[in-house]
C-alpha cells in the first residue's frame, strides 16, 4: 500500500495511460495521495519529482539505470512478469529501488481478426512499441504479427516509418497518442483511433470513429473500391465525350441530333456517373 501511495503521488501529474491506471488503483484503495514538487517527465522514460525531500523516479528500467539505481534485486521477478506480457513500472527514491508495478493492457477482442484480415489483403503488418522486447514479443505473438520493434522511443517512431518507406513500401500508420502524431504525419496514410488524443486525430488522414480495429481493414477495402469507381467514371466520361464531341462538331454532317436529344445525352452521361458512384453505398453496407 505504501508503494502504491508513493507511486500515485508522482503519477497523478502525468497524462500517460499507465500513470492514470496507477492513480485510479490508489483511489480505489482510498489512499490519500500526497503532493510532490519539481515534477518533470521525459517521454519514453518516466517521471522525476521530489517527495518529502527525496528524489522520486517512476518509469522504465532505463530511467532508473540512468539514475544509478540498482535494479538487480528484482531482475528475476521483472523477467518473469515481462514474459507474461506485463508492462513494468519501476519506483525508486533516494537512489534506492523501492519496488515495481506490473500492468497488463488487455488485447482488444477484434485485434486478432483485424490482423488476419489485413494479411488476407496481402498487407504486411509490423508493431512498433515502447515496451521491452519480451512484452512486445508476447503481444505480437498473441495477435499474429510476425514483425515488431520494441523499446522504441516516441521520437524514433517516425524513423521506423521512414525505414519501411526507404525499402520501397507504402506505409499506413495506426496510432492514438501524442507521441504517434509525427509518425502518422510521415506515413503515406495516417490512421488515428477515435478515442485517441486530439493531436493524433488532427494529424491522421483517416479517423476510426468507432474505435474498432476492424475498421482499418474496412477503410482499406472501401478505399480500393472508391478508386475503382473513380477509374470507371473516368472511362465512361471519356467514352461519352469521345463519341459526343465529334457528333456535336458536325463530323457526320448532314446527320445531326436535335437539341433535345443532345441535352438528353448529356444528362444521361452525368446520371450514369453519379449512379455508378452511389453504388458505393451498397458496398459500404457489406463491409
Amino acid at each position: 500500500m505504501e508503494l502504491l501511495k508513493i507511486a500515485s503521488a508522482g503519477e497523478k501529474h502525468s497524462t500517460h495511460p499507465l500513470a492514470e491506471a496507477v492513480v485510479i488503483k490508489a483511489k480505489e484503495k482510498n489512499i490519500e495521495i500526497p503532493e510532490v514538487n519539481e515534477f518533470s517527465e521525459k517521454s519514453g522514460h518516466g517521471i522525476t519529482c521530489k517527495l518529502n525531500g527525496d528524489v522520486l523516479k517512476i518509469g522504465s528500467v532505463k530511467l532508473l539505470v540512468e539514475s544509478g539505481i540498482d535494479i538487480s534485486p528484482l531482475s528475476k521477478k521483472a523477467d518473469e512478469l515481462s514474459s507474461q506480457g506485463k508492462t513494468l513500472i519501476y519506483v525508486g527514491s533516494g537512489g534506492k529501488l523501492l519496488g515495481l508495478f506490473s500492468l497488463s493492457d488487455t488485447i482488444k477482442e477484434n485485434s486478432v481478426e483485424a490482423i488476419k484480415r489485413l494479411h488476407d489483403l496481402g498487407i504486411k503488418t509490423c508493431m512498433i512499441s515502447g515496451d521491452n522486447r519480451k512484452v512486445a514479443s508476447y503481444v505480437a505473438k498473441e495477435v499474429g504479427i510476425g514483425e515488431f520493434e520494441a523499446e522504441v522511443l516516441p521520437e524514433d517512431k517516425i524513423n521506423a516509418v521512414k525505414k519501411h518507406q526507404q525499402n520501397g513500401l507504402k506505409v499506413g500508420m495506426v496510432g492514438d497518442g501524442i507521441n504517434d502524431a509525427p509518425a502518422l504525419a510521415q506515413a503515406n496514410i495516417g490512421i488515428a483511433i477515435g478515442s485517441g488524443t486530439d493531436v493524433a486525430k488532427e494529424t491522421g488522414d483517416v479517423v476510426l470513429v468507432k474505435n474498432d480495429l476492424l475498421d482499418v481493414e474496412r477503410a482499406i477495402r472501401l478505399g480500393k473500391k472508391t478508386l475503382t469507381k473513380i477509374k470507371q467514371n473516368f472511362f465512361w466520361a471519356l467514352f461519352y465525350n469521345a463519341i459526343g464531341i465529334p457528333v456535336a462538331a458536325g463530323l457526320f454532317y448532314p446527320f445531326t441530333l436535335p437539341p433535345q436529344w443532345c441535352g438528353l445525352a448529356m444528362a444521361f452521361s452525368s446520371v450514369s456517373v453519379v449512379s455508378n458512384s452511389l453504388l458505393l453505398k451498397r458496398i459500404a453496407k457489406k463491409l
